[in-house]
């Protein structure tokens, strides 16, 4: 393993556990030549499917993307890292169950912003702004407006519904 601060490919392991449910392996490693520690994670290597985008093309699922994207949301803002790496868990566990070899980018995100929107409504509508592309301020207005009007209404005991997004031109 090449040591993300000197560069060093010679390491020993300090450390191993397995992670929530067998998922993944966490291993706590120390560089031999700059003796800094820093841990790394082995998952089991996934067939998840392809993603579509709207020009066409096509790559593989990548989960450090969706994970980044998703941390790019919630900076600055009180969702956790766990939090958030517990969506990128429950979006592959999505997509395995779906057993599809082929997922449209539209679709993927979908997902994520219904995620989002439970988890924290700022971080929703930062998503929601690059990934529908809003043209102008109205759009962006017209998401947060209808956020607001969700807030107003009585939650009871009932869980909050999500609302579609308008779709953007």
């Amino acid at each position: 393993m090449k040591c993300p601060f000197c560069g060093h490919t010679e390491d020993r392991v300090v450390d191993s556990r397995v992670g929530r449910e067998g998922e993944f392996i966490r291993r706590r490693r120390e560089c031999l030549k700059c003796h800094r520690r820093y841990t790394t994670y082995e998952y089991i290597e996934d067939v998840l499917p392809h993603v579509v985008k709207k020009d066409g093309r096509r790559e593989p699922f990548d989960r450090q993307k969706l994970r980044g994207s998703i941390l790019k949301a919630c900076e600055k803002r009180s969702v956790g890292v766990q939090a958030v790496d517990d969506l990128v868990a429950d979006m592959e566990a999505r997509l395995h169950e779906r057993a599809e070899k082929e997922i449209s980018s539209v679709e993927l995100g979908e997902m994520v912003m219904e995620h989002l929107q439970k988890l924290d409504q700022v971080a929703y509508v930062r998503f929601a702004s690059v990934y529908r592309q809003f043209k102008d301020i109205n759009q962006f207005m017209d998401e947060v407006k209808g956020l607001l009007k969700e807030d107003k209404k009585p939650a009871g005991n009932a869980a909050k519904p999500v609302r579609p997004l308008a779709k953007t031109k």
